[in-house]
């Protein structure tokens, strides 16, 4: 049987369990895909992207510790994380939202908001 990934340092049940919901289900595969392929994987299956999530999961799979980078490295980091996010088309939120979608409706928060 494979590693689990919380076998990887820094990573525990949490990412366990969104790797899973974005069909990565050992360490190995975690580490073939590598923190980028990964993290756009686990943001399309939903998990809403944090910089520190990301930031743990690089550090974890070079095997530092989470806080280990600093200044220019950390910088890149979040260049990085700022691109992947944006190049990422996060699930819907329901099986309802995915329908409007593919209908081309939107709703707009305020028009969810009571009227006075």
């Amino acid at each position: 049987m494979s590693d689990p990934v919380s076998s990887i340092r820094n990573l525990g049940p949490a990412m366990d369990a969104a790797c899973a919901r974005a069909g990565i289900h050992s360490a190995d595969e975690l580490r073939a895909l590598g923190a980028d392929a990964a993290y756009a994987r686990l943001l399309a299956a939903g998990t809403r992207p944090h910089f520190i999530g990301y930031y743990v999961l690089v550090m974890g799979l070079q095997g530092r510790p989470w806080n280990d980078c600093k200044g220019k490295e950390k910088a890149e980091l979040r260049a990085r994380f700022d691109a992947i996010k944006a190049a990422t088309k996060p699930a819907p939120a329901s099986k309802l939202v995915a329908e409007l979608d593919a209908l081309g409706v939107r709703i707009r928060p305020e028009d969810l908001r009571p009227q006075s």
